[in-house]
């Protein structure tokens, strides 16, 4: 994994983190690096769920897509808000 790789994670996953404090219902107060980190967990939840409804034939793991991570995403921020605090 290179810099560039790296940085390209942070930025997907504080576009996807955005995106799923907007879609989530009522304010959710987080600073950047939260909102970063929900995004990344986010995209990796996505990924788990998809690999398990849609198999892939070599049995690798499944990328997540926008809405997938977004859901995903809204799923941490959801656990985030009634059992982290």
């Amino acid at each position: 994994m290179g810099i560039m790789s790296i940085i390209g994670m942070i930025v997907v996953g504080f576009i996807v983190g955005l995106l799923a404090r907007f879609f989530y219902p009522g304010a959710v107060a987080m600073g950047f690096w939260m909102t970063t980190l929900l995004g990344i967990g986010g995209s990796l939840v996505g990924g788990v769920v998809t690999s398990l409804i849609f198999r892939t034939p070599d049995g690798k793991f499944h990328r997540a897509g926008w809405i997938m991570s977004i859901i995903g995403s809204m799923v941490l921020i959801w656990a985030y808000l009634n059992f982290a605090r």
